[in-house]
């Protein structure tokens, strides 16, 4: 059995100088010959994981070239957004591939939500105390 790593929640300071705690995990993400440290939110509400704009240019990828559109929903409804299939690396576990909807909206985190995040990891929240755990699902037996 795989032991879970330990996260604490990240500290966000709004611009309306309120204070608020949020699960950001830190993870590297690698395309052909490009790779990325970044963080994401995990954000069980979400149905599926959002890339920036400004991190798939990072990391090699064209709009143009990408033809599958995504529909999103929400406060992202409003933008085009494109399917592509990023390498993940988080902590030492086994690198996996993560879909996401790559957005070309501004000012919006990467996301991990249900598709394909949740299916790959088991998180545990533990709010009250600002930390999380994760590691990667278990072979069935």
């Amino acid at each position: 059995m795989v032991e879970p790593q330990k996260y604490p929640y990240k500290i966000l300071d709004s611009n309306l100088g309120m204070v608020d705690r949020m699960p950001y995990l830190p993870l590297t993400l690698s395309l052909n010959r490009q790779s990325l440290n970044t963080e994401g939110l995990l954000d069980t509400g979400a149905s599926v994981n959002v890339l920036p704009y400004e991190i798939g240019q990072e990391l090699g990828l064209v709009w143009e070239e990408e033809q599958l559109s995504v529909l999103l929903a929400g406060n992202l409804a409003r933008f085009e957004a494109r399917a592509v299939i990023v390498q993940a690396q988080v902590a030492s576990f086994p690198p996996i591939n993560l879909a996401f909807a790559w957005t070309q909206a501004a000012n919006v985190p990467l996301i991990l939500g249900q598709a394909n995040f949740f299916f790959e990891f088991d998180v545990c929240f533990f709010r009250v105390r600002s930390e999380f755990e994760i590691r990667p699902k278990q072979a069935e037996v």
